[in-house]
């Protein structure tokens, strides 16, 4: 009965610790995004990825110099997206976008979103844990 009863321990032990791995990987806006550096970024969808945590939209933007740049934006979650009015065909390949959001803070071509203005002037949330996040604000 206590061999049975140690097994069974340390199987449930072994559970939770399983379950905190993921909630431990997740991050706060303020770790890796910098709230003073507020970024606007007029590209178009070159790939569009709804996976959890996090969505991550990638952005072709035209610098004014006329080069390329490459931006991954991460989004809310697919749940999340989806409740404020996107589907999977939201954002094919080319939509031409402007995003509102806040640089990484190492700097590189990354931002969190806080909201997409489609060319028809239609507005939506990406859902995002920065601070313009209306959900952020109840």
């Amino acid at each position: 009965m206590q061999k049975g009863l140690s097994v069974v321990l340390a199987g449930a032990v072994g559970l939770l610790m399983a379950l905190a791995v993921p909630v431990a990987a997740h991050h706060a806006f303020s770790a890796e995004y910098d709230n003073t550096k507020p970024v606007t970024l007029r590209g178009t969808v070159k790939k569009m990825e709804w996976i959890n945590p996090h969505s991550w939209m990638t952005l072709e933007v035209k610098t004014e110099d006329g080069r390329v740049e490459t931006w991954e934006v991460e989004a809310g979650a697919p749940n999340s997206m989806f409740r404020r009015g996107f589907n999977r065909d939201s954002l094919p390949v080319g939509t031409e976008l402007v995003v509102h959001g806040y640089q990484a803070k190492d700097g590189k071509n990354r931002a969190n979103g806080g909201s997409i203005t489609f060319p028809d002037g239609r507005t939506l949330f990406l859902g995002g844990s920065n601070p313009d996040n209306p959900e952020n604000k109840k």
